[in-house]
């Protein structure tokens, strides 16, 4: 079977985030996530996988802790992309570090070195029962021995 893949016509692998998935692409804040998620795209999901899950976070946060920019659970596996500025039909977004339910773009201090944004997608063996408010500690536990297959996506972003 072939590796499950994630990756963005937005940008590359590797490559800088375009300011209009970030904080600065929005300017009603300056601070505070906002910005518009990148489109994704989704192949290669295992046949038996029952839902997707999707982590964005920041492990260079400057505040001492991995910073929670956006997640999903209970995306449908048949789901091929996640269009720009959108959430897949059914799936629950989570209580990101901003303290919203909604993707929170890139946004690191100014003059800070470029940060990385991990996207990480995941197939998993269950639907999963968690309330909107849980944490992305919730979703990983309640992820555990679940999962069929996974992938990385890793963009960068400096102001």
């Amino acid at each position: 079977m072939e590796n499950l893949i994630l990756k963005s016509p937005g940008f590359e692998n590797g490559n800088e985030i375009p300011s209009k998935y970030t904080c600065d692409g929005n300017p009603t804040s300056a601070f505070g996530g906002g910005g518009i998620n990148p489109p994704l795209t989704i192949e290669n999901v295992p046949a038996n996988a029952r839902s997707l899950v999707l982590i964005m976070d920041d492990p260079d946060a400057t505040c001492g802790k991995t910073w929670d920019h956006w997640f999903l659970w209970n995306i449908a596996p048949e789901t091929k992309e996640i269009l720009e500025n959108s959430v897949p039909s059914g799936a629950i977004q989570g209580k990101t570090s901003w303290n919203k339910n909604e993707y929170g773009g890139p946004c690191p201090p100014r003059g800070n070195p470029k940060h990385r944004y991990i996207f990480k997608l995941y197939a998993l063996d269950i639907m999963l029962d968690l309330i909107p408010s849980a944490s992305k500690d919730d979703l990983e536990k309640s992820m555990q021995g679940h999962i069929l297959a996974q992938t990385l996506l890793i963009g960068r972003y400096g102001r």
